[in-house]
């Protein structure tokens, strides 16, 4: 008899479209929004079980869904890696929705809160997908239903500039889609296989034989380019500091912390599983990624100085902090892609507690999003502040904190590389672009306000946005938790990690 641990993932995507649709029809934002979160209580709980089980066990396994066997029907793989995965996935979705509670009551009008967690559910669920499927036709439809949910994470907050930044948003995610269409047409015309047990079997078989050698690198370069273009790799983010500036606080949480990881977990996916570490690199995709993950570090950074919105200079940050990743896995080696699936759980922890700070912040600066206006509000909400300080300590990579772990990881796995010093070069100027940007922030968060400005945010600021938030306390505090334990206690996440990437092979 199966155990019950591997009826988990199912239950976890099946609980999470079980809840946007109920979403959809209750009549109070309020209660719709209680069931997401006590959804993604439960998608988080069954997957630490998954979690547990499989790193326990050191196996990973496959949950056929209905009676039809391969080719012809569908199925889940969870190991270590997929289960901690959605472990962050479900739980930093529960807490942006919790953390940024306030603002999304707010911001977005009464009708249209149960289709907005609505759509938090169906996000859920895609990312979920794309981590335990085992099709990758499966994985274009998630991918699909996953840009059409956050479309609408970017829009909820009605206003021209959001409509705009949302159009610019659909345009890039459907050129990104379209992409990987394609090649997965390609692939498809020339292997006959879905499925990725036997498509990478075919796959191998074409490279040992040499045949279809120019259309199976267009597929390749084809998905990966486009699942590259979804997850805002430079030059392809010019979309993303307008959505996620733009929109509200638990919105521009979920869609840099969350969203944009589910693309990069399905690419790791395709690159270990169906494509191989060693044809990635023969084919020179790897050198693609690695030279646009570069750029974007430094490019990113760059942006991010010259911005003085505090959510926009965030979003240019994640175009760096997705540099990151994009870099380890141009490395072509699997120390790193663990470099690389590490920073991802960094990124998801830090940055959607930097935007709730930062939404906090603003809040109780009379809704002032200029860093300048911004001075002395870490004296107003205490736990913003220090939540935003450590979550830019650790993305400039200070010890005790994740991102610093994330980077002595990059380091390293350069070392096994012959680009050692242009990815070491990179590595360190980007930490001190990082710097020039983040700790000025904190500066002025932390320093003293002049009497004119704290007199107009006296004047303009409403008596609910000055009293104190227990549901972001308790989510900025959970998230400084996450960062605390993925700075300190990171041997075992490792081992989870290299543990479930030779299990996807």
């Amino acid at each position: 008899m199966r155990p019950f641990a591997e009826n988990l993932p199912f239950f976890c995507i099946f609980l999470a479209f079980f809840a946007g649709i109920l979403s959809a029809v209750l009549p109070s934002g309020r209660v719709a929004w209680r069931l997401t979160l006590g959804v993604c209580a439960a998608d988080f709980l069954m997957s630490l079980e998954v979690l547990a089980y499989t790193f326990t066990e050191r196996i990973s396994f496959t949950y056929t869904m209905g009676r039809f066997p391969a080719p012809y029907g569908n199925a889940l793989q969870a190991g270590p890696w997929q289960a901690l995965m959605a472990v962050v996935f479900s739980g930093v979705m529960g807490l942006s929705l919790l953390g940024g509670a306030r603002d999304l009551f707010r911001d977005v009008k009464p009708a249209r809160q149960p289709l907005y967690c609505t759509m938090c559910d169906m996000t859920l669920a895609s990312l979920l997908a794309l981590t335990y499927t085992t099709d990758v036709f499966t994985g274009y439809v998630f991918i699909e239903i996953s840009t059409i949910s956050a479309c609408a994470l970017v829009m909820a907050k009605d206003t021209g500039t959001n409509l705009i930044a949302t159009l610019r948003y659909l345009f890039m995610s459907l050129l990104g889609s379209g992409m990987f269409l394609l090649g997965l047409v390609f692939l498809n015309s020339i292997t006959g296989h879905l499925l990725m047990e036997p498509l990478a079997k075919a796959v191998a078989a074409l490279n040992v034989s040499g045949a279809y050698q120019i259309p199976l690198t267009a597929a390749m370069g084809l998905m990966a380019v486009g699942l590259g273009v979804k997850s805002a790799m430079f030059p392809f983010h010019m979309w993303l500091p307008d959505a996620h500036g733009g929109a509200t606080t638990a919105s521009s949480a979920i869609l840099s912390g969350l969203v944009l990881k589910g693309y990069i977990a399905l690419m790791i996916v395709l690159m270990v599983r169906v494509f191989s570490l060693e044809l990635v690199m023969k084919v020179g995709i790897t050198n693609v990624l690695l030279a646009f993950g570069l750029l974007g570090m430094v490019a990113g950074s760059l942006s991010a100085m010259r911005e003085n919105h505090i959510k926009r200079m965030l979003a240019y940050s994640s175009v760096a902090q997705i540099g990151y990743i994009f870099m380890g896995l141009g490395l072509g080696t699997m120390a790193g892609l663990e470099a690389s699936c590490f920073h991802i759980l960094v990124h998801s922890c830090c940055k959607p507690l930097l935007f709730l700070c930062a939404g906090r912040l603003s809040t109780v600066s009379a809704h002032h999003h200029n860093l300048r206006n911004l001075r002395g509000s870490a004296y107003r909400d205490v736990a913003a502040g220090v939540g935003f300080t450590v979550g830019a300590l650790s993305m400039i990579g200070i010890p005790l904190f994740g991102g610093f772990v994330s980077k002595l990881y990059f380091a390293t796995a350069s070392l096994y590389t012959g680009r050692m010093v242009v990815v070491l070069l990179v590595i360190a100027l980007s930490t001190l672009l990082n710097a020039l940007y983040y700790v000025p922030a904190v500066l002025s968060i932390w320093g003293i306000a002049p009497e004119a400005l704290k007199a107009e945010i006296r004047s303009r600021s409403h008596p609910e946005d000055r009293a104190s938030d227990l549901r972001f306390a308790l989510a900025a505090g959970a998230l400084v938790c996450g960062v605390l334990v993925l700075g300190i206690l990171y041997h075992p996440i490792m081992d989870m990690l290299g543990i479930g990437l030779s299990l996807l092979k």
